[in-house]
């Protein structure tokens, strides 16, 4: 995954100790149910692919976390900063994602989404991403319930990006 250059155009930079007070500060107020610390830190000791935007003046603009598997990779959390949202910013990260799973070999993309997350929904089905299966009682809900998540699959051209 590169960074884009110049131009005043936000970089793709590796989500290093340093950036997780920055990471936490969107994560809790992005999400009633966030992830913790303790979840980036494990992901970046696990040798996930953990990707910031950063803005040209060194403001983190969002971020995601994903998983390789055999031919695949799981896509488990991409965010952007509420008050960045709009610009097409989740677009730029999950595009550089598909170029590096593609790159990598992978076949698809995986990713869990809320039923209620229409705005995440409506941007998964612009790129392609199609449903093909549901994970009951997933996600934590208000007053302890719990919500399903829809299973999301990006079918990808291995060796296409690049």
């Amino acid at each position: 995954m590169s960074a884009a250059a110049g131009g005043g155009e936000p970089v793709l930079l590796p989500m290093g100790v340093q950036l997780l007070d920055a990471v936490m500060a969107i994560e809790v107020r992005a999400y009633p149910f966030p992830w913790s610390r303790g979840n980036f830190v494990d992901s970046i000791a696990a040798g996930y692919l953990t990707r910031c935007l950063v803005s040209p003046e060194g403001e983190l603009l969002g971020y995601l976390v994903a998983m390789a598997g055999f031919r695949e990779w799981h896509l488990l959390n991409v965010t952007v900063s509420p008050e960045h949202q709009g610009r097409g910013l989740a677009r730029q990260l999950l595009q550089a994602l598909r170029e590096h799973a593609e790159t990598e070999g992978a076949d698809c993309l995986w990713l869990e989404v809320r039923p209620s997350n229409h705005r995440a929904r409506a941007l998964y089905a612009r790129l392609g991403y199609a449903q093909v299966g549901v994970r009951r009682d997933y996600y934590p809900d208000a007053g302890g319930r719990r919500e399903d998540a829809l299973v999301l699959c990006l079918e990808l051209q291995p060796g296409a990006a690049g």
